[in-house]
């Protein structure tokens, strides 16, 4: 299946959730902001997200630096 994740169309398996996908790209969930089709979901509901063919997703990092 095919998403458009930060701009770049993307393969994923099958039935996966918002949840599922960040721990498959190894990223910190307390350390990023996502934005889901133009949406903002919470943290808690990541779980609940099941990712469709086309969906758009631009996942964000927060890095500290001076």
């Amino acid at each position: 299946m095919l998403i458009v994740l930060n701009g770049k169309e993307t393969e994923i398996k099958d039935g996966m959730t918002l949840a599922d996908l960040i721990r498959y790209k190894g990223l910190e969930p307390d350390r990023i902001v996502v934005e889901y089709n133009m949406e903002i979901p919470k943290k808690e509901d990541w779980e609940k997200v099941a990712l469709k063919e086309n969906d758009r997703l631009e996942i964000l990092r927060f890095v500290g630096g001076g």
